[in-house]
């Protein structure tokens, strides 16, 4: 039987180097982006091209094997569908792939568990683990995680993007903390309430986030704290079970029915429901944007216009939002931006940089758009 003819392996630095004339430590120098500022600007600019010619890629799991180096790092996002966090990976990647690392991404859903109750992102974890990674950036913590500790513990570097946990009180606030990247929660949601008091509101409710999320719980806070600086207290609050759409719809539909609970949440506040069918409150701030929209749905749904019967503002200021009828004001934190600092902090841990600050905090602007308005007169 004839035996299969051989698969050819692709390009080799040895190729390189002989299609240049200099010498394969040279084309290796080149490769490596610890290496390449010893090169030249000439020639590093020759060899990228003749790689770019010979169609060279770089042999990860061999660079591994030789340096014990994997050169990647694990990525966790709760909702890839979620358009807040592509440009978040973009900037991850960017810094990245300047600095020669791979991002591993893995989606874990929401509160999507494994069988034995494992969570998603502990599973995800541990694979990456496996593999092996040589660092995290985690967007999926929530306040208390204790396979977050158990990681921490076991000396794996982590960075936290748009998420902490040293808010969480009790025996747990003891542990170490790890470094985060984050937007400041309370003052968007301080932008959001003085914008919406400005324009004449004084009833304005609050679709809040889950409560075991920090984005949740601190956007909470700076929405209580926003509106007492007013003089004014919260005409309801529904704490929502996630950050969706569905959910934003049924906390909304729930205040609205004067329930006070939403989908799986608890309410708070006077005045939820509705007088004289209109609701009992001019505005709306909602702790994202998913939220926002799926409070949108219910306002429809009943009647309500927007912005002449209640304001709506959310809180991300995602892509799409000036698409939308009406356009959605939000919260704009810099997405991006955060993305690229996590990296840049992981891969700091990575080298051992001193003296990075354990929390960056990121200040957020307002996006104002069609979806708020003045009180009208007959409100």
């Amino acid at each position: 039987m004839a035996r299969p003819p051989a698969v050819r392996s692709g390009p080799t630095i040895n190729d390189i180097a002989r299609h240049l004339g200099v010498h394969k430590s040279t084309v290796s120098r080149a490769m490596d982006p610890e290496r390449r500022h010893l090169v030249a600007e000439p020639l590093l600019g020759r060899v990228e091209a003749a790689a770019r010619e010979l169609g060279w890629r770089p042999n990860r799991a061999a660079a591994a094997l030789s340096t014990g180096r994997s050169r990647t790092v694990g990525v966790l996002l709760p909702d890839i569908t979620n358009p807040v966090f592509p440009p978040m990976l973009r900037g991850i990647e960017d810094v990245l792939d300047v600095h020669g690392y791979f991002a591993l991404l893995a989606n874990t859903g929401q509160g999507r568990d494994r069988p034995g109750g494992v969570p998603a992102a502990q599973a995800a974890a541990e694979r990456m683990l496996a593999q092996p990674v040589e660092g995290f950036i985690i967007a999926t913590a929530q306040r208390d995680d204790a396979w977050l500790d158990a990681l921490q513990a076991e000396g794996a570097r982590i960075v936290l993007v748009n998420r902490t946990r040293d808010d969480l009180a009790g025996p747990a606030s003891q542990r170490p903390p790890l470094p985060a990247v984050v937007s400041d929660d309370r003052l968007g949601m301080r932008l959001a309430v003085d914008h919406l008091v400005a324009l004449g509101h004084r009833h304005i409710a609050h679709l809040a986030g889950p409560a075991l999320l920090s984005t949740g719980h601190a956007r909470r806070q700076g929405f209580e704290q926003a509106l007492a600086a007013h003089g004014l207290s919260a005409a309801a609050i529904v704490e929502c079970a996630s950050y969706g759409i569905e959910a934003g719809d049924a906390a909304l539909q729930s205040m609205l029915d004067g329930s006070g609970s939403g989908s799986g949440g608890e309410g708070a506040g006077a005045g939820a429901g509705r007088a004289g069918g209109r609701p009992t409150f001019t505005g709306l701030v909602a702790a994202n944007d998913l939220l926002a929209l799926g409070a949108l749905q219910a306002l429809q749904r009943a009647g309500c216009s927007v912005p002449q019967a209640v304001s709506v503002v959310g809180h991300n200021d995602m892509p799409l939002l000036a698409q939308m009828s009406p356009p959605v004001t939000s919260v704009r934190i810099q997405l991006y931006e955060m993305g690229r600092l996590a990296a840049q902090r992981l891969l700091d841990e990575i080298a051992g940089v001193p003296g990075a600050p354990l929390t960056r905090v990121l200040a957020p602007t307002l996006a104002v758009r069609g979806s708020t308005g003045p009180v009208r007169d007959d409100r």
